[in-house]
């Protein structure tokens, strides 16, 4: 196992973090996640830890609390050999106040995710979605607050965009709160839009990314390819729902470009796309998922080995994208704009 500073704090974390979003499948959404038991989770978790997998991460809207109460059960007499990382701020049920980043709900939702996941402290609390009700000094002053009361240890942020979360990182300095440490983002080989924005805001802030879903949705499995249909996983399932569109042509060409290096390399597609994300900057973790045993010893193969530079190269190549408005226009600029990726 390899491991890294998370952002800009004291902490170590594994490259690789397990996310339990297939723990329970207790509604329609999460059942095509996964419907992971607890005496699968226990197996699992127990798996991780002895891979050097010892941070963990969950979500209080993950079907409905059922994911947090099953680690909380997977990790019972384990807790002080792992990290734990939740989130709140979707709404968790129908009271009125239960949603967002307010003082109100983020002091409740995290007295209950401590209840479900049978703790007294949560290592790393995720605000889950920017609240743009919220005050955002009400938000921190909050998350302070659990802080110093020990009931959290670091803060991150996760579906910001640049401006928000720069806003929030000003709002800490300025009034000497607890600072996102860390980003939790979709990014992949087939979703790079992070790096236009968050990625140098990240290098220049020292914020860390925790990428989420590095697979694009299923889509970077191995399971699909040009020309053949799509008849296990979880996308065959619907589980694409909620993605991000990718056209054929853009998914194909990175899986061929994929399947190239793969065959090079003598690792699966799946342990390819991971191991590029490990490349790049402000990555710190990647939280990987699974279904099964099997699943989970696939992806832990992503490490142990590195990528050639010309296999990167290529890899950037065939995932590269033109950049949106004014990340394209800055390109031009780039002898006093320089980028932390290849254009």
């Amino acid at each position: 196992m390899d491991y890294r500073q998370f952002g800009r704090s004291g902490l170590t974390v594994p490259v690789l973090s397990f996310g339990t979003g297939t723990f329970g499948g207790t509604n329609e959404f999460f059942q095509r996640w996964g419907q992971t038991d607890v005496a699968e989770a226990t197996r699992m978790v127990d798996l991780c830890l002895d891979s050097g997998v010892n941070f963990f991460d969950t979500a209080d809207i993950y079907s409905g609390g059922a994911s947090e109460e099953i680690l909380g059960q997977a990790l019972k007499g384990k807790r002080d050999r792992a990290l734990i990382s939740t989130k709140a701020t979707f709404r968790f049920n129908g009271d009125l106040n239960q949603v967002g980043s307010s003082r109100y709900h983020l002091i409740r939702a995290c007295e209950a995710s401590l209840k479900r996941l049978g703790t007294d402290h949560i290592d790393v609390y995720f605000m889950h979605g920017f609240d743009a009700l919220t005050p955002v000094d009400e938000t921190l002053r909050a998350l302070d607050d659990l802080t110093r009361a020990g009931k959290i240890g670091y803060i991150g942020a996760s579906n910001f965009s640049g401006w928000q979360l720069m806003k929030a990182l000003a709002t800490s300095e300025r009034h000497g709160l607890s600072r996102y440490v860390a980003y939790q983002g979709y990014y992949s080989l087939i979703g790079r839009h992070y790096e236009w924005e968050l990625m140098p805001l990240g290098l220049d802030q020292g914020v860390g990314l925790m990428v989420w879903s590095p697979l694009g949705w299923g889509r970077l499995t191995g399971k699909i390819r040009r020309g053949q249909a799509n008849q296990s996983g979880r996308i065959a399932a619907g589980g694409a729902e909620g993605g991000p569109p990718v056209s054929d042509d853009y998914l194909f060409g990175v899986v061929d470009a994929l399947d190239a290096v793969a065959a090079e390399t003598g690792k699966t597609v799946a342990q390819v796309a991971l191991n590029w994300l490990l490349t790049r900057p402000t990555v710190c973790n990647i939280v990987v998922g699974a279904r099964n045993e099997e699943q989970l010893k696939q992806n832990l193969g992503a490490l142990g080995w590195t990528l050639t530079a010309e296999q990167v190269g290529r890899l950037d190549a065939a995932s590269q994208e033109t950049p949106i408005y004014p990340y394209w226009h800055q390109k031009g600029f780039d002898e006093r704009n320089p980028k932390p990726t290849p254009w």
